[in-house]
């Protein structure tokens, strides 16, 4: 009660609409490509197509393709956070600081090379999905990596010392302390892999691996304005759609552990 006797009014909450309409990146971005692919997809099957622009168009075609896609994408993301992490928490002790500005320098020598040059060198060895997961992993390895070690040696050192006196071992201190006040990074780096592969991923189709990309090429040689439109678009949808999500997952996390 107030001191006047009046009870005090509940506070109410902004409805769900409200609090979406506050916050537009969680909106705005599937609504523009949703509304992109719309335009594009409409614009092209509402006109004449000829045969070969049909063939290359059939639904099932461009299914089965943006499925090769995706599935290069999820296995050398994967294999980058099986290989980075692991890597990256090794990285991060002091005992290895002279080893990980080595394998930092060798790793940033490795991104800068062209990625096209690399899946086709790995091509000369095996051709198909491995030679291109392994291509992918290698331009999406630094991000990770990198992240990895700045988020665990970011960490408040009065913390760690804390935990320690607390009777935590260095195990658990890495396990409860470390590796959760660092992972909003670690998120940030895997998100930024995760886009590099999807665009790069356009380019195994070079080395026999599939994907957007064979519609793409097939686009070139054909000179098919209609299916270049297509494959375009839907690879610039992805790539966006996966940020977006690794965004929302980030944020998730910082508000969890912050």
């Amino acid at each position: 009660m107030t001191p006047t006797g009046r009870a005090d009014a509940p506070v109410q909450r902004p409805s769900r609409r409200r609090r979406l309409l506050a916050q537009p990146d969680l909106w705005v971005t599937p609504l523009l490509v949703a509304a992109g692919l719309v335009v594009a997809f409409g614009t092209v099957y509402a006109g004449s197509l000829d045969s070969i622009e049909r063939r290359a168009l059939d639904p099932a075609n461009v299914l089965g393709q943006l499925s090769q896609h995706l599935v290069l994408t999820l296995y050398s993301t994967l294999l980058v956070l099986v290989v980075a992490l692991p890597l990256g928490l090794v990285l991060s002790r002091s005992r290895f600081a002279v080893v990980a500005r080595a394998v930092t320098v060798i790793g940033g020598f490795a991104q800068s090379l062209p990625a096209f040059g690399v899946l086709i060198l790995l091509g000369f060895w095996r051709f198909g999905l491995l030679s291109a997961v392994l291509g992918l992993t290698l331009a999406a390895f630094l991000p990770v990596l990198r992240n990895t070690v700045v988020g665990l040696r970011a960490v408040d050192g009065g913390l760690v010392e804390a935990a320690r006196g607390m009777g935590m071992s260095a195990r658990q201190c890495l396990r409860l302390v470390e590796i959760p006040l660092a992972v909003p990074v670690i998120v940030a780096g895997v998100r930024v892999a995760l886009v590099l592969n999807v665009g790069t991923a356009t380019l195994a189709s070079y080395i026999g691996a599939g994907g957007l990309g064979a519609l793409i090429q097939q686009a070139l040689l054909l000179n098919r304005l209609t299916v270049l439109a297509v494959a375009g678009s839907l690879v610039a949808a992805l790539a966006l759609l996966v940020d977006w999500l690794a965004g929302l997952v980030e944020r998730a996390v910082a508000a969890r552990t912050g």
